[in-house]
């Protein structure tokens, strides 16, 4: 019987393999089908470069899963569950990393424990600003974990704000030793963010972690982009190392116009009394109205 189980809601295995996903069990002990594992993705280091967004809603997961996205990242709220649950379903084929809140662990203890919460809501692996120590913590645990290195925005303030890193040799080899412990420690993978293509290469060939690549070039084995930044969702200014590739802010202004100018011509055809008009309402049958105020005349109610 195992070669015809199912545990992601009736997908067999034979039909799984013919679509390119492999069968997979979560630690929370929950089947399900994706696109890599996490041997899958340390396998194609050095082979092809892996394309990876974050979707803010399960429109924009579905939709990335659809159109062919390697990996995805998901903001994880342990308080507010629903959303990430409702990304997971929409996309339940695609290897997720769940990005964890940095303060919502104080301890290695508690770094397990938010992994564990985070897996079981659907998680692959996730993605954590976490020292070594606690990687190494969660990592023992058996919690595939991502780290973060290079300007780190909540950390930002220790390299001088919101800007580029590692154009010294002093920074670039303090990132270099961060990815090295993050090695050490366990990771599968890291985020790196806005630091010089050229040593994002070199960087890449000296670990065996996964390198995501957000603002950082095209030197890491995964190319990164927020779906904000693909799809256009916001006005500019951007981001320089963003590219739009759709205008969705522009179709949602024009929408949101259409929806004032709808509610406008609503007000306007009450006051004037257009609406509602004879096609929207309901005729009394002959002499219903008569032989209704007769009753009420017989039995006044009040």
């Amino acid at each position: 019987m195992a070669g015809h189980s199912t545990g992601d809601g009736g997908l067999p295995s034979r039909d799984a393999n013919q679509r390119g996903l492999t069968r997979v069990m979560s630690l929370s002990g929950v089947y399900g089908t994706r696109n890599y594992t996490v041997k899958d993705l340390r396998d194609q280091k050095g082979q092809k470069v892996l394309v990876e967004t974050l979707p803010f809603t399960p429109e924009e997961a579905a939709g990335a899963e659809e159109a062919g996205i390697d990996t995805m990242k998901v903001r994880f709220d342990p308080n507010q569950p629903s959303l990430v649950e409702a990304i997971r379903q929409a996309a339940p084929n695609t290897f997720m990393a769940y990005s964890v809140p940095l303060i919502a662990a104080s301890s290695p203890e508690e770094a397990v424990r938010l992994g564990f919460e985070a897996m079981k809501y659907g998680a692959d692996a996730i993605m954590c600003q976490w020292p070594p120590r606690y990687i190494e913590a969660a990592s023992e645990a058996g919690i595939p974990v991502q780290g973060h290195a290079g300007l780190v925005p909540r950390k930002s303030t220790w390299t001088g704000g919101l800007r580029a890193v590692g154009k010294t040799v002093e920074e670039a080899i303090w990132i270099y030793e961060q990815i090295k412990s993050m090695e050490s420690a366990g990771a599968y993978a890291v985020e790196v963010e806005v630091i010089p293509e050229e040593l994002l290469t070199v960087i890449t060939k000296q670990t065996t972690l996964l390198t995501s690549s957000i603002g950082a070039g095209s030197g890491g084995d995964i190319q990164f982009l927020f779906a904000d930044d693909i799809l256009g969702n916001n006005g500019p200014p951007y981001p320089r190392h963003s590219k739009q590739y759709r205008n969705l802010y522009k179709m949602k202004q024009e929408i949101q116009r259409e929806r004032v100018g709808g509610f406008k011509d609503f007000i306007e055809d009450v006051k004037n009394r257009k609406f509602p008009s004879e096609e929207h309402v309901v005729r009394a049958p002959k002499n219903l109205i008569t032989s209704f105020l007769e009753e009420l005349e017989k039995d006044p109610i009040g």
